[in-house]
């Protein structure tokens, strides 16, 4: 029998906290009770404090004097800083080494079966898929850093704040795909170029 592998009290919440982001519990400019939540929970405040502060540095919760914990109110600015870094690194995990294709294919499958589904299968899957690019490259410190990015909930958010459209996800990474199967030199470049596709709406006023 496999241990059973507890998840922290903290994780817990934080995940908590970011289905509501996500599902739209709280919206910009909400306020986020600490008491409330931990009496929700069942546990102290303290784990719910932590799990907030992990948000704020996401850069999704601010704090205010006296007012406690507010929801931010994310601008296209803040959406396309986070895609950029992404891209970045995403393009960097290829030049230090290539994925399994067929790693890549079986994600893709997925996220084909999604299509038409819930958005938010689509957002696990396609996550996964960039997921695997990063962690094929052998690099923890990348790997951490990409995560530390909150690629999924950063995704979630900015489908919802730029009303974009997710259900042609699965054929854009149909051609990333193709490049991984031929080996093609260009295949970070055109990585980089569909994370930032995704932030184009962004930079329009």
């Amino acid at each position: 029998m496999q241990p059973v592998v507890r998840t922290p009290l903290r994780e817990q919440i934080r995940q908590t906290l970011l289905d509501g982001l996500i599902d739209g519990r709280w919206g910009p400019g909400d306020r986020i009770v600490e008491r409330q939540v931990a009496a929700e929970a069942g546990v102290s405040q303290a784990p719910v404090r932590e799990a907030l502060r992990e948000l704020a540095a996401l850069r999704l919760i601010e704090f205010s004097p006296n007012k406690g914990a507010r929801v931010r109110r994310l601008t296209h600015a803040d959406v396309r800083e986070v895609y950029v870094v992404r891209a970045g690194l995403e393009e960097t995990a290829v030049r230090l080494r290539r994925p399994s294709v067929a790693a890549l294919r079986a994600h893709l499958e997925r996220l084909h079966e999604a299509a038409g589904g819930s958005v938010s299968d689509q957002v696990r899957h396609g996550v996964a898929f960039h997921r695997e690019i990063v962690r094929a490259a052998g690099n923890e410190v990348l790997l951490s850093v990409w995560e530390s990015l909150g690629v999924e909930v950063w995704t979630h958010l900015s489908l919802r704040l730029l009303r974009t459209d997710a259900l042609d996800n699965a054929a854009d990474h149909e051609p990333l795909l193709a490049a991984f199967e031929r080996d093609d030199p260009r295949a970070g470049v055109m990585l980089r170029d569909h994370v930032l596709a995704y932030a184009e709406p962004a930079a329009r006023p």
